[in-house]
């Protein structure tokens, strides 16, 4: 997982009442981070407003989460993975450039 890149490609505009992605600044460097043990003193929620046509990379470790719409808006994203690991021999890529 530390190896994958997920890149969000916005169909629409997404903001906060809209469910835009909220996320933990660098949560992903902290190994495992339990949002039980999250001490809210030192720790601060972005939200990620995104313009339609506008474009997101981020690292799917990263403390993450999105609520409903309450503006009854779409929130449509393109949401595209990259990793440069191999898979284990049972399971294969979608698609893989040799």
């Amino acid at each position: 997982m530390e190896n994958i890149y997920t890149i969000r490609i916005h169909l629409d505009d997404t903001e906060e009442n809209n469910g835009a992605l909220r996320v933990i600044p660098k949560s992903h460097l902290k190994k495992i981070y339990r949002p039980e043990t999250i001490d809210w003193t030192i720790e601060t929620e972005t939200t990620c407003n995104v313009s339609k046509g506008g474009v997101m990379i981020m690292k799917p470790l990263i403390l993450h989460s999105s609520s409903r719409t309450t503006n009854n808006k779409k929130r449509r994203v393109i949401h595209i993975e990259f990793s440069n690991q191999e898979l284990p021999t049972e399971l294969k890529w979608a698609e893989r450039l040799n």
